[in-house]
């Protein structure tokens, strides 16, 4: 049996504000800061933050202008190892540029960094693993704020941001990629994972797509 849903087809549709979320994920100062544990002991480059940032900036603006809900997303590891499990360590152990302990809890590593403080009012959530949804209380933040759609930007798009997009469709959520507000290490890994994204699980667009849309609601 097939019920009577109303599927939103266009973008303008999708993120009408009063019923959107921006995501924001791990924009945090260990992962994305010069400072930050990423650069200073895995020797992660920046370039990937650097070029986008701006664009991260700009579609905050344009969300809060707009009137769309905000939430940071902060990987968070807690003290003490008591996040921990084989399966995690040993992916994080294995990863690019990985790091066992980063983003403690309570630290300048798990902040998000400056240019994209949270103001008064604005969601912040904390995850453990990859997925902004696995073991936290997104969704239940974004049902009790009646959203439907979530807009997923941030680092790494092959990474956070895919595995939280993916988790969001899951949850039945309209999810759309903003391209050029998310960036990895990788820029082959970051096509790829947009390209899978389009043709599966997400919308993928651009930061003035977004604006386009917004002005016209």
């Amino acid at each position: 049996m097939t019920g009577d849903f109303q599927v939103l087809r266009t973008l303008g549709e999708k993120v009408q504000p009063k019923l959107t979320a921006l995501l924001i994920v791990d924009m945090v100062n260990d992962l994305v800061h010069p400072d930050g544990k990423a650069a200073k002991v895995a020797n992660r480059p920046l370039e990937h933050v650097e070029e986008v940032l701006p664009n991260i900036e700009k579609l905050l603006d344009l969300a809060r202008q707009a009137g769309a809900m905000i939430v940071h997303i902060q990987h968070t590891t807690l003290e003490d190892g008591v996040g921990d499990s084989g399966p995690w360590l040993d992916v994080r152990s294995r990863a690019t540029y990985g790091l066992l302990e980063f983003c403690v809890a309570g630290t300048w590593g798990q902040q998000v960094i400056d240019r994209l403080e949270p103001k008064p009012g604005e969601a912040v959530v904390q995850k453990h693993r990859y997925s902004g949804f696995v073991g936290t209380n997104l969704d239940l933040v974004l049902r009790a704020a009646n959203r439907q759609t979530v807009i997923v930007s941030g680092v790494s798009t092959n990474v956070c941001v895919e595995a939280t997009a993916r988790d969001a469709l899951s949850h039945d959520y309209y999810t759309i990629l903003p391209g050029d507000a998310c960036a990895s290490w990788s820029r082959h890994l970051h096509d790829a994972s947009l390209e899978t994204a389009g043709h599966r699980y997400a919308t993928v667009c651009a930061v003035d797509d977004l604006a386009e849309a917004w002005r016209n609601a």
